[in-house]
């Protein structure tokens, strides 16, 4: 069954055309599948209701389209169920062409429009107008808080919709956004200044062998700074792969310590690294350091970047999920898959378009391949569309919150979508619920250790002074593993693979827990 928009628009001049132009390919899965999409789901919904104008087209009695800007409060176009939107018709308008029209001719093309995030939606229907006197239709339609009178009513049975990509939408912003982007921007300004007095004034911050110096500062959202670091006689930079990292030294409590920060930047690069840092105020105070003490100019003396979330090698479809902060290594996936011509979908998600890194820069570069999620916009990410949707040869890769990790790994399971074609990175330690005390009896450094259930294997291991090699603390890297002699691992890691967990018997104590009250390791 044919998609329903396709079915009404692609006329066979339409599809001449088409294959003319070399565009029918891209089209010929809009002639089959189970849904005639005529249906608003929630995303539909959800974007028609955010709106506060749209466009309207109808048909004269001349054979002449229409096109009429209509605008009023957010949402005043309604939705009334899954096939039927509407909205009221207020005094001021004097011509009455559409009213008309529609007297004779009942077909209706609607365009709505998000400039800011470049996006539109368009929908064919057929109207129905409603009397100034139907009161029980009108109570559904009109703004309690908007003065004007209602002279009719438009209903429209939603006949067919499509997606319309971003490309040549120029990004317009409403007063009331561009005064919460400037409001943003100038606490940020404020905060920046005020770091800079900070009595620290070291300038070279790190131990390791391998030179940087910080040569840009951008404010890039919503606590989010970017900071881009390059070789100091400005030579070319060692070449990394999608989804590398690279370690940045903090001081906390007088000590030196490490933050795992994935690089950003397009990996066709080699002039420079760019990582995207999010100031967490309840965090361990890692990136509250680098957001007050890294400054331009300044020398980070750190080691090489690592790679434990490599992308595959072959031409398999590939579908990006990241989710806020995320963003970081999914950015650099999809610049690299573009480059290598591979079928990919990049989906993201944030709590506001102002909490979203990169996302006007990504939306231009990406086009219709990104899908954009903006929670206070009532704009939800579908995993179970998303994944059950994809190729069935298609490799999934996430990086964001715990939640939305855990909740793609719980839909590819009820999805039947093996282990392997599922990847993902953490750029925090899970957060174990219920985790319980265990006991560690470490049989080569001959401890036993009391581990309470807040706090990792690792770090227990680490107090004690067990001689332990680590890296992320997240289980991304495997640095940290060791064979589990007797007791049995509760995994937690990204890193190890099904043979490593089962047959050699390994664990990551950074982030894994026991499902006995004892564990024997071999460490």
């Amino acid at each position: 069954m044919p998609h329903k928009f396709a079915e009404i628009a692609f006329t066979p001049t339409v599809r001449e055309i088409q294959e003319q132009q070399g565009s029918r390919q891209g089209y010929a899965n809009m002639d089959q599948g189970e849904d005639y999409n005529n249906a608003l789901s929630e995303r539909e919904a959800s974007f028609i209701a955010a709106r506060d104008s749209f466009y309207m087209a109808s048909v004269s009695e001349t054979g002449w389209p229409y096109v009429q800007h209509r605008g009023g409060p957010k949402g005043f176009m309604k939705i009334l169920d899954a096939n039927t939107i509407g909205f009221a018709d207020y005094s001021g308008n004097r011509q009455y062409v559409s009213t008309g029209n529609f007297k004779k001719d009942n077909r209706v093309s609607l365009f709505f429009m998000d400039y800011p995030n470049r996006t539109r939606l368009k929908l064919l229907g057929r109207v129905e107008t409603v009397d100034v006197n139907d009161l029980e239709t009108l109570a559904k339609l009109e703004d309690d808080h908007y003065r004007a009178r209602i002279e009719r009513a438009f209903i429209i049975h939603v006949e067919a919709f499509d997606w319309n990509c971003p490309q040549h939408i120029t990004p317009r912003y409403t007063e009331q956004e561009v005064e919460q982007m400037i409001a943003t921007v100038l606490e940020e300004t404020s905060k920046t200044k005020a770091s800079a007095s900070i009595t620290n004034t070291n300038s070279v911050h790190g131990e390791g062998d391998f030179e940087l110096v910080i040569t840009g500062v951008r404010q890039i959202a919503t606590n989010v700074r970017a900071y881009e670091f390059r070789d100091p006689e400005r030579k070319r930079l060692p070449k990394v792969t999608a989804g590398s990292h690279i370690k940045m030294p903090v001081i906390l409590d007088g000590k030196l310590q490490w933050r795992h920060y994935s690089i950003a930047t397009n990996p066709a690069r080699q002039d420079a690294y760019e990582i995207a840092v999010l100031k967490e105020e309840d965090g361990s105070g890692g990136s509250a350091y680098i957001h007050e003490h890294y400054q331009l100019g300044h020398t980070i003396m750190t080691t090489q970047p690592e790679n434990h979330f490599e992308l595959h090698a072959d031409n398999r479809p590939a579908v990006l999920i990241a989710g806020g902060i995320g963003i970081t290594p999914i950015k650099a996936m999809a610049h690299d898959l573009k480059a290598r011509g591979i079928n990919m979908h990049f989906h993201y998600a944030g709590r506001s378009r102002w909490d979203m890194p990169y996302r006007d820069r990504l939306q231009r570069e990406f086009g219709s391949q990104i899908s954009i999620y903006i929670k206070d916009e009532d704009q939800r990410m579908n995993l179970n569309k998303i994944m059950s949707e994809a190729s069935p040869d298609s490799l999934f890769y996430i990086c964001g919150p715990q939640r939305l990790i855990d909740a793609a790994l719980d839909t590819a399971r009820e999805l039947g979508i093996t282990d392997d074609r599922v990847r993902y990175e953490r750029f925090s330690a899970t957060e174990l619920v219920d985790a319980k005390p265990v006991t560690l009896e470490l049989t080569r450094s001959g401890k036993t250790i009391e581990v309470p259930a807040d706090k990792s294997l690792l770090d227990a291991m680490l107090e004690q002074d067990v001689q332990i090699p680590f890296s992320c603390k997240s289980g991304n890297c495997k640095t940290c593993a060791v064979k589990v002699i007797d007791g049995e691992a509760e995994h937690h890691d990204s890193a190890l693979t099904a043979h490593e967990r089962v047959t050699e018997q390994k664990m990551c104590p950074c982030v894994s827990r026991a499902k006995t009250s004892k564990l024997v390791l071999d460490i």
